[in-house]
C-alpha cells in the first residue's frame, strides 16, 4: 500500500510546486519597488510616417479666407447614380512614400518625421502669406489612421484605434481585454515598421518593471503586438482530450488509495 501512496503523494507535490512557480510569472512589474524611473522622464509625441492619413483644418476669423485650405467632400453619388450634396466632411491627406502631402494652394509639403505640433506650425507658416496681416490662422492636424493590432493570448484580439496619438503597450493590451491566464507575460512580441519600411522585432517582458523605461513602452502606428501561449496552453493543445482522461484516472486512483488506507486503519 505504501508503494502506491508514495508515487501519488510525490505527483501531488510536483503539481503544487509547478503551480506556485507558474503563479510567479503572472504578476506585472515584479521589481517596481527597486526601479529607478528617471529614464522614463519626458512626454511622448507620435511622429508622422509615410502612409499615414492626416485630417488638416485651417481656421481664420473670416471663414472665406481659409476656405481654399480646407478640402471637403461636397458631392456624393446617390443610389440612382445622381450626384447629391455632401455633408462637407473634410478630406484626408495621404502621406506618400517620400513623406510628402499635396496641400491646397501651398503645394507639396514634407511632413514625415514631424510631430503633430511641428506639422501644424509648418502649415501655419506656409498659408500665412496668402492671408491678410490681420489673420492669424489656427491649424489643427490629426492622424486619422493611427491604429495598432493586438493578437494571440488576449481576451479579445482586435485592431485598436489610437485617438489620442499616445498609447502604451499596456493600454493596448488592456483594450484587448488583457492577457489570458495562458499568455506569456515575459515574452510579448512587438513587430514594428520604421519610416523607411524596415521591419523590427522586439521582445517585451511585462514581469519586469523596466518596461516602463523601454523605448518601446509607447506603441507606434501600425504596430503589431502578439502574445505567445505559455507552456501549459501549448501542452494542452498537443495532448488534447487525453489530458482530461489522465487527470481523471489519477483522481480515481487517489480516491481508491485513500479509501483503502482508511479500511486498513479501521
Amino acid at each position: 500500500m505504501k508503494k502506491i501512496i508514495f508515487p501519488i503523494f510525490l505527483l501531488m507535490v510536483v503539481l503544487l510546486l509547478n503551480g506556485c512557480s507558474s503563479a510567479k510569472k503572472v504578476a506585472y512589474f515584479q521589481n517596481i519597488d527597486t526601479l529607478s524611473l528617471a529614464a522614463s522622464a519626458g512626454l511622448y509625441d507620435a511622429h508622422i510616417m509615410p502612409k499615414d492619413e492626416l485630417t488638416i483644418t485651417v481656421v481664420t476669423s473670416d471663414p472665406e479666407a481659409s476656405r481654399p485650405f480646407n478640402l471637403s467632400v461636397q458631392n456624393t453619388l446617390g443610389n440612382g447614380g445622381n450626384l447629391s450634396s455632401g455633408s462637407g466632411a473634410l478630406l484626408t491627406y495621404l502621406v506618400d512614400n517620400s513623406g510628402n502631402i499635396d496641400f491646397p494652394v501651398v503645394g507639396k509639403l514634407h511632413v514625415a518625421g514631424m510631430t503633430k505640433t511641428e506639422c501644424e506650425k509648418l502649415i501655419g507658416e506656409k498659408v500665412a502669406p496668402y492671408l491678410s496681416n490681420e489673420e492669424h490662422p489656427v491649424v489643427t492636424v490629426n492622424m486619422s489612421s493611427y491604429r495598432i493590432t493586438v493578437a494571440g493570448e488576449v481576451t479579445s484580439p482586435k485592431v485598436v484605434p489610437v485617438t489620442t496619438q499616445k498609447m502604451s503597450v499596456l493600454e493596448a493590451l488592456a483594450q484587448a481585454g488583457d492577457l489570458t491566464i495562458y499568455g506569456r507575460r515575459d515574452n510579448v512580441l512587438l513587430i514594428r515598421e520604421t519610416a523607411t519600411g524596415q521591419k523590427e522585432v522586439h521582445r517585451l517582458n511585462l514581469n519586469d518593471a523596466n518596461i516602463i523605461n523601454s523605448p518601446y513602452y509607447y506603441v507606434q502606428q501600425n504596430d503589431y503586438i502578439y502574445v505567445e501561449p505559455n507552456g501549459v496552453k501549448s501542452k494542452n493543445s498537443a495532448i488534447g482530450s487525453s489530458t482530461t482522461l489522465w487527470f481523471s484516472f489519477v483522481s480515481i486512483l487517489t480516491s481508491v488509495a485513500s479509501l483503502l488506507v482508511n479500511i486498513i486503519r479501521n
